[in-house]
């Protein structure tokens, strides 16, 4: 057989990564067509199809699936090898890292201030979403790591590994109450605030609803904890929030907390591919100790 040409073979794996030959063509700043004729090219080198149409998108035959099999350890050990050129040359690092919205802000940004060491140049880039779409944009390389509140399943993400830093009670809170509040009837009694049942902290909080055979009367589910806490700005508007919390509620008016739940714990998890750990911040965070942080 004649040399590969690994750029066809660079083709052909986009398309499959992507799904479609128009995906891929814009994220490799090429027609369709050109796309298209490589792979073909690619497929008279291989004497064989190595893509199908299913529907609109585009799927490996069961020789593409071979193919890409081989190709997609090649190239993401590629991916490696620049990463680790560039954080041991780059005088200025980029920390790429996507955060939970679910997750406190005063938290992450400790975490992420502790793994920025102070002799290094490295500049944060942080973006916000949900767990799922955050992970698929770390396994398309376009993250170097993420916090999160659950962790990675590695047998569905194969390459991802994911560290328990620290996990922290959850409390209800309560803006410009009347005072008379009794708990937990005040739960089925005044507007609630919670976590998307989408979150892990969501799911949990329900379950906990339920052992407690509480109803409660919720009047909105966030995505985002810092919207929720907007949202609580209404009075006698319940809302959840990491005990921790109950410092800043100290100098924040009218906020009070009204019931610390121990057995409710919020987790923090960095998910990282296993390549990152080259970075100098990912290295740092997955062997720093937030014990301190974690137990205010």
């Amino acid at each position: 057989m004649s040399h590969l040409n690994y750029n066809h073979l660079y083709y052909f794996w986009m398309v499959c990564k992507q799904g479609t030959v128009t995906k891929a063509a814009e994220a490799l700043f090429l027609t369709p067509q050109t796309v298209t004729g490589q792979i073909r090219a690619l497929e008279e080198h291989f004497k064989g199809r190595l893509t199908k149409r299913v529907g609109r998108k585009i799927e490996p035959t069961e020789l593409g699936q071979l193919v890409f099999k081989y190709a997609d350890k090649m190239f993401d050990l590629s991916y490696e090898m620049l990463d680790i050129i560039n954080y041991t040359q780059n005088t200025n690092q980029l920390f790429e890292i996507g955060v939970a919205d679910v997750l406190s802000k005063r938290l992450v940004s400790n975490i992420l201030v502790a793994g920025v060491p102070d002799d290094e140049r490295i500049h944060l880039r942080c973006y916000e979403s949900i767990h799922e779409l955050l992970l698929t944009k770390l396994a398309k390389h376009k993250l170097d790591m993420i916090l999160s509140d659950c962790p990675v399943d590695s047998t569905q993400n194969i390459g991802l590994y994911s560290k328990k830093l620290g996990e922290i009670s959850m409390s209800f809170f309560c803006q410009n109450t009347d005072g008379q509040m009794k708990f937990p009837e005040c739960l089925e009694k005044n507007k609630v605030l919670v976590p998307s049942r989408k979150t892990a902290m969501g799911r949990k909080l329900h379950q906990w609803f339920d052992q407690q055979g509480i109803t409660p009367n919720i009047f909105g589910e966030f995505d985002d904890t810092a919207l929720m806490k907007a949202f609580s700005s209404y009075p006698n508007v319940i809302f959840v929030a990491p005990s921790s919390y109950a410092k800043e509620a100290l100098i924040i008016e009218g906020v009070t907390e009204l019931k610390r739940l121990d057995e409710l714990k919020e987790e923090y998890y960095m998910i990282f591919a296993e390549r990152m750990i080259m970075h100098p911040a990912v290295k740092r965070i997955c062997e720093g100790d937030f014990s301190e942080l974690f137990s205010e």
